[in-house]
Formats: C-alpha cells, sequence, structure tokens
C-alpha cells in the first residue's frame, strides 16, 4: 500500500471533492508527516506504526473525515459544531477543506488515543 493508491483514488474524483479531499490530504502530511498512506476499507488512511490515525472519503452529496475510533468526534464536541457527525465521521461541503486548526485537533485526540505517552513524544 502507498501514496499511489491515494493518488489513484483521488485522480478518479470530479472537482470540487478532488481539489478539497487533495488539501486536507496535504494538510494531514504536514501534521504527521511521517505518517504512512495507504487504503482503508476502500478509502484513503494514514497510519503511524501500524494504526490508523485518520482517513477521508468522497460521497455524492459530501465529504468525509474518518478518525478511526468512535471517541475522537465526542471527544470534541464543541469544535465540530456545525458539521454533521455521526459515531465515527465527519460530514463537510464538497467544496471547503477542513480548516488546519481542527485537522490539528482530530488528530491529536486519535494519536493520543492510540499510542502512550512515551510514544506520542517520539511522533
Amino acid at each position: 500500500m502507498s501514496s499511489e493508491e491515494i493518488d489513484a483514488y483521488l485522480a478518479a474524483l470530479d472537482e470540487p471533492q478532488r481539489s478539497t479531499l487533495k488539501a486536507l490530504r496535504n494538510t494531514i502530511m504536514e501534521i504527521v508527516p511521517d505518517a504512512d498512506q495507504s487504503i482503508s476499507y476502500g478509502m484513503p488512511a494514514f497510519l503511524l506504526q501500524d494504526k490508523v490515525v485518520g482517513g477521508f472519503a468522497a460521497f455524492k452529496q459530501h465529504l468525509s473525515y474518518f478518525p478511526h475510533s468512535g471517541s475522537v468526534l465526542p471527544a470534541l464536541k464543541k469544535d465540530i459544531k456545525g458539521y454533521a457527525t455521526s459515531k465515527g465521521t465527519l460530514r463537510f461541503a464538497l467544496d471547503s477543506p477542513l480548516p488546519r486548526s481542527l485537522v490539528e485537533k482530530l488528530l491529536a485526540v486519535r494519536i493520543d488515543q492510540a499510542f502512550d505517552a512515551k510514544l506520542r513524544k517520539r511522533l
């Protein structure tokens, strides 16, 4: 699995989904540059030490961010106000990337859940 698979996933999308998700991908990689890029459950995913810490997907009427943990979004209730959510999905507009500050928080909560304190310091 590699970044080429995510390239192919994005290339198959129409605009504005493609540009919006490319921006999200770039943001994720800036925040966690050591993340491995892959496809998980048919969607782009980002892994640290074989643990998925985030992902996204395109749908007909919206885009979704997947924290790959059902407890990330409840931990960020105030930050995600105004977004449609389900237990493990944050939905956002086709043409509006998630703000970097929100992506940072989503990833930080997930990484905190996935790794102990000593490991987090090395990431």
